[in-house]
């Protein structure tokens, strides 16, 4: 009773409960916090405060800021919220408040789509800087057997959509960037290689079908992506069953150096919350390999390599190829 009692004390407050929504949605700064809820920060960091107490909430640092995430309710909590999320569904409050939080994470797409569009060809140069060539191709090697389809998530200039494909694998390479899309079809017809599928889109509304890959691939990506959890669902939604995704990134780190150079929104990513991403995507079987950088000039972060798959009995009767009967997103070409 009194574990009980202390639920529906936390839960009584209607700001806790718009708290806690945005924040199963998505992991969000302060700042953000206050602009959706046009709330003053001390009361916004009050209920943060409460709701961290009880064990809701999972706090990450990142420089001067402060991320907050709901965490996985277990027992009690798990039935009283999925009672209240299922009650509130319609709540006008809530629909509103969703509504704000989409313009938040479109701000974000903006700022980094604006700072690729501005760097363009020279990405190649400044990408340099990662030293990341040997990675790119240990994390080639978690792919799927030559012939099959895959996708490129984030092409940028297309260098690793020419490597897969001079590997033998059919590509569907995506970016939001149209000056930096342009600068693949470039260097890939210098290439003389005229295979590769460009499409436009943004990673949280993949411009593909559902299963319509078998593997998609994000390397060096999710660090500029507003919400990386949902880009991963999208890329278990694009992979047939049994599909592979594969993530390469940099490990949670204190470069604030990154930001300024090379336009990151997120400064790594810690590995607890990259399994959470995949869980929630239904993925399964994940492995991380985590590598040390050995670049000193200048001093990088480590990388890892994330492999998982979808499960064999989703979607049993999608086709892993092509997606063949399944009803087409809107693809943005």
């Amino acid at each position: 009773m009194e574990s009980l009692r202390q639920i529906f004390k936390t839960l009584a407050d209607p700001t806790r409960l718009r708290l806690l929504f945005l924040l199963e949605r998505e992991e969000l700064a302060v700042q953000e916090l206050m602009q959706v809820l046009e709330m003053a920060q001390s009361t916004v960091s009050r209920h943060l405060g409460i709701l961290r107490d009880a064990g809701l909430l999972r706090v990450r640092r990142e420089g001067t800021f402060v991320y907050y995430r709901l965490t996985s309710a277990e027992g009690e909590w798990r039935e009283v919220w999925n009672l209240t999320r299922s009650s509130l569904r319609d709540d006008p409050t809530r629909t509103r408040d969703a509504a704000a939080l989409g313009a938040i994470l479109e701000a974000r797409a903006v700022r980094t789509r604006s700072w690729f569009d501005a760097v363009g060809p020279e990405w190649d140069s400044l990408r340099r800087v990662f030293h990341d060539d040997t990675q790119r191709a240990r994390a080639m090697t978690r792919l799927v057997p030559g012939g099959l389809r895959v996708a490129d998530i984030g092409t940028g200039t297309g260098i690793l959509a020419q490597e897969l494909a001079g590997a033998g694998l059919r590509v569907i390479a995506v970016d939001h960037s149209r000056r930096m899309l342009d600068a693949a079809r470039r260097k890939l017809e210098s290439a003389g290689i005229t295979s590769v599928d460009l499409r436009i889109g943004e990673v949280h509304d993949l411009p593909l079908r559902d299963a319509e890959v078998d593997a998609a691939f994000a390397h060096m990506v999710l660090h500029y992506v507003p919400s990386p959890a949902d880009a991963v669902r999208e890329m278990a939604r694009i992979v047939g069953p049994g599909g592979t995704v594969v993530v390469v990134d940099f490990v949670q780190h204190d470069r604030e150096w990154m930001k300024e150079k090379l336009g990151v929104m997120w400064q790594g990513f810690p590995m607890e919350t990259v399994r959470t991403w995949f869980e929630q995507a239904g993925l399964e079987g994940l492995g991380i390999e985590v590598t040390e950088s050995a670049a000193r000039s200048p001093e990088l972060p480590a990388t890892f390599i994330a492999t998982a798959h979808k499960r064999a009995e989703e979607n049993a009767g999608s086709p892993s190829r092509g997606g063949a009967g399944q009803q087409p997103k809107t693809t943005r070409q």
